[in-house]
């Protein structure tokens, strides 16, 4: 399995706006074809946004998207880890956490020290105990997590 960012490997764009769709926008009124623009305006250039696939060979294992903000109601956090998502056959097996640590890379070298995200709470556990730290509970519904990008 290996890492790459998106923009090497085009071809998983449509994967990866499927799935975030998928988990996250059904109800949205935003049509998938909204979303699946979103993702592909990463294939652009480089910095944010962009989005980290996990994948052996053409195979999808799973993603992570670098935004500028994912929730409307903090403006002023940036930049945000996001969509982060791993394909049920592949749970369980650190890949989220790796594609946390390239994030959180990424977001370094491009000159910035804290990242954010968010999550149910039902996830807190896990954000947790990868390192973030819980900012606020119940945004809209989301808890708030920072961690240091480097």
């Amino acid at each position: 399995m290996q890492i790459s960012n998106l923009r090497h490997y085009p071809t998983f764009a449509d994967t990866i706006a499927d799935r975030g769709w998928h988990a996250w926008w059904t109800e949205s009124g935003v049509p998938i074809e909204n979303y699946r623009a979103h993702v592909h305006l990463m294939l652009e250039k480089d910095g944010i946004p962009a989005a980290l696939v996990a994948h052996d060979d053409d195979r999808y294992i799973g993603s992570v998207l670098i935004i500028e903000n994912d929730l409307d109601e903090r403006p002023d956090y940036a930049p945000w880890i996001a969509a982060l998502w791993v394909d049920p056959d592949f749970r369980r097996q650190g890949i989220a956490a790796q594609l946390i640590t390239r994030s959180r890379a990424h977001i370094a070298q491009l000159g910035h020290d804290t990242c954010y995200l968010c999550a149910t709470a039902d996830k807190r556990p896990y954000y947790l105990k990868q390192g973030f730290t819980l900012l606020e509970e119940d945004v809209a519904g989301l808890d708030v997590f920072s961690i240091s990008s480097g």
